[in-house]
C-alpha cells in the first residue's frame, strides 16, 4: 500500500515539551494537567491533541457517508471526549473515546445508521478499533 499523504510532527520534553509539525504549522507547548499532577496552565496535552484529530477524522468521514448514502443533512459537529484512565491490567494507563455526534436535519435512527458506517470508515476509528474503547453518542 501506498501513501497517499504523510505528515510529521517531533516531540520533545514529553508532557512538560512542546510538539511541532515539521512544516511549523502546529507548534505547541506541551503541559501535565493538575489531574495528572502536573501544574496545568498554558499548553496542550497528547490527548487533546488526539481528541482535535479524532473529531476533524469522524467529521470528515461522516462527511462522504452522507454523500454516499445521498442523506439530506444540513451540518453535522463532532465532539471527541478523551479519557484518560487507570490501567488495571499493567498498572499503566490507557484512553477511551465518546464521539458526540449532532446531525442536523436528520432523525435519530438515519442519524445514528450514517455514524455507525462514519465509524466503520474513519482512519482514526479503523485505527483504534479492538484497541481502545469508543462510544458513539448521538447528541
Amino acid at each position: 500500500m501506498s501513501a497517499l499523504f504523510t505528515t510529521s510532527a517531533t516531540a520533545t520534553g514529553g508532557r512538560k515539551g512542546r510538539v511541532a509539525s515539521d512544516d511549523k504549522v502546529l507548534d505547541l507547548q506541551l503541559v501535565s494537567p493538575k489531574e495528572l499532577g502536573g501544574p496545568g496552565g498554558e499548553g496542550t496535552t497528547p490527548e487533546q491533541l488526539f481528541a482535535a484529530g479524532y473529531s476533524a477524522c469522524f467529521d470528515g468521514a461522516l462527511d462522504v457517508i452522507i454523500l454516499k448514502e445521498k442523506a439530506e443533512v444540513s451540518s453535522t459537529s463532532v465532539k471527541a471526549d478523551v479519557h484518560f484512565l487507570k490501567d488495571e491490567s499493567d498498572d499503566g494507563y490507557k484512553i477511551a473515546v465518546t464521539i458526540n455526534a449532532h446531525l442536523e436535519g436528520v432523525d435519530e435512527e438515519t442519524a445514528k445508521d450514517l455514524v455507525d458506517k462514519a465509524h466503520a470508515f474513519c482512519p482514526y476509528s479503523k485505527a483504534t478499533n479492538g484497541n481502545i474503547d469508543v462510544e458513539l453518542n448521538i447528541i
